[in-house]
C-alpha cells in the first residue's frame, strides 16, 4: 500500500519547517529563452540550492518533522546523487550520521559533495535500483532511518515548496513542465498546482532511455524496465514507485519523453539564455518545451532547473554535441 498522500496543507507546513534553513530560490524570466520557445518562460532555479538540486527541500523537511526520533539511529538512503546530497545535507545540519548508497558509476561530483558533507558513501551495483536494494538491507541490519527516495510523504511535501514559491510569483501560470526520475518532484508540483489552480496543466518529462514512470502513467499499473540508457542520472530509474504514481495518476495531466540529444540541447539553450548550469535531468523541462512546442506556445510556462550538478565532462559533451550534431 502506498504511503498517505501529502496535501497542500502538508506543503505549507513544510515551507514553515524549511524556512529557517533554506531561502526561496530565484525565478527568472529570461526573454531569450521565451523567444526561443515561443512562450513566456519562467525558470525556477533549484540549481542554486546549497546542494545544487531541489531535493534538499525534502531532506530538511523530514529531518525537522521527525526531530529527536532520529538521534542515535542516523539516516541512510540510496541515490544517484541529488537525493543522497539532500539526506547528507540534512544529516550534517542536524548532527546526524548518514550512509549513502550509490551505483558504481555515480556522478563523481555528487559523490564528492556527499562525502564533503560528512556522509559515508558506498558504491554498490550497476544502477540506482541495485544500490537501493543494498541500502534497504543495511537499514534492516543497523536500524538506520531509511529515507526512501520516493515513498516518503515528507520528501514530496518538502520538494513541493519549490512550486508553491513559483506559483505565488506567477499565479496566472498556465503550464508547468517537470522532470521525472521516480516522480517526487512531479508529484509535489501537481499537488500544489492543482490545489491552487485546477485549470493549470502539469506535464512530467522522462528520458526515453528510462521510461518506467511514462509507461506506468499511461498503463495505470506500476511497471519497470530491465535496463536504463540515458546520460541523465537524475532520471535513471528502472522502476516506478507507489506513492508518486498514486499522486501522478490523480493530478498529473500527462508524461512525455525526451531524448538524450534533446537534453543536451536544452542544457546549451539554458546556458546561453539564462546563464544557468543545468545537469541533463535539470534541463528536462526545457527539453520538452523544445520538443513539444504545442504544449507551451503563447502560454505562461514554469520550467524548473531541478539540478545543476553537471560535471565539466558532461558540460563539454553537451557543448560538443551542438557543434557536431548527429544526423
Amino acid at each position: 500500500m502506498p504511503e498517505k498522500q501529502p496535501t497542500i496543507h502538508d506543503v505549507f507546513l513544510a515551507r514553515k519547517r524549511i524556512a529557517p534553513y533554506l531561502r526561496p530560490t530565484p525565478l527568472l524570466r529570461p526573454g531569450g529563452l521565451g523567444r526561443a520557445l515561443g512562450c513566456e518562460a519562467f525558470v525556477k532555479c533549484e540549481n542554486t540550492q546549497p546542494v545544487g538540486a531541489f531535493k534538499v527541500r525534502g531532506g530538511i523537511n523530514l529531518a525537522v518533522a521527525e526531530g529527536a526520533s532520529l538521534k542515535g539511529c542516523g539516516l541512510t538512503a540510496a541515490s544517484t546523487g541529488n537525493h543522497g546530497q539532500s539526506v547528507a545535507y540534512a544529516a550534517a545540519t542536524f548532527g546526524l550520521p548518514a550512509t549513502i548508497f550509490a551505483p558504481e558509476g555515480a556522478n563523481p561530483l555528487k559523490v564528492a559533495a556527499m562525502q564533503a558533507l560528512g556522509a559515508e558513501v558506498r558504491l554498490v551495483g550497476r544502477d540506482f535500483d541495485a544500490a537501493r536494494e543494498a541500502c534497504e538491507a543495511f537499514a534492516v541490519e543497523t536500524g538506520a532511518r531509511y529515507v526512501h527516495s520516493m515513498n516518503e510523504p515528507l520528501l514530496v511535501a518538502g520538494v513541493a515548496t519549490a512550486y508553491l514559491e513559483a506559483l505565488e510569483e506567477v499565479p496566472d501560470a498556465e503550464v508547468i513542465l517537470v522532470p521525472i526520475g521516480g516522480g517526487s518532484g512531479a508529484s509535489g508540483a501537481s499537488i500544489v498546482a492543482k490545489s491552487l489552480n485546477p485549470g493549470i496543466k502539469v506535464v512530467g518529462v522522462q528520458a526515453e532511455g528510462a521510461p518506467a514512470v511514462y509507461r506506468s502513467f499511461h498503463s495505470r499499473r506500476l511497471e519497470s524496465t530491465e535496463q536504463i540508457q540515458t546520460i541523465a542520472e537524475g532520471l535513471a530509474t528502472r522502476v516506478a514507485f507507489d506513492l508518486p504514481l498514486s499522486i501522478l495518476w490523480r493530478f498529473l495531466d500527462d508524461v512525455v519523453l525526451v531524448s538524450d540529444a534533446e537534453l543536451q540541447a536544452a542544457m546549451r539553450l539554458l546556458l546561453e539564455t539564462t546563464h544557468q548550469v543545468a545537469e541533463a535531468a535539470g534541463a528536462a523541462a526545457t527539453a520538452a518545451a523544445q520538443r513539444y512546442p504545442g504544449l507551451v506556445r503563447g502560454k505562461k510556462v514554469i520550467l524548473p532547473i531541478s539540478g545543476g550538478n553537471a560535471t565539466l565532462e558532461q558540460l563539454r559533451d553537451a557543448i560538443e554535441a551542438g557543434r557536431h550534431p548527429r544526423d
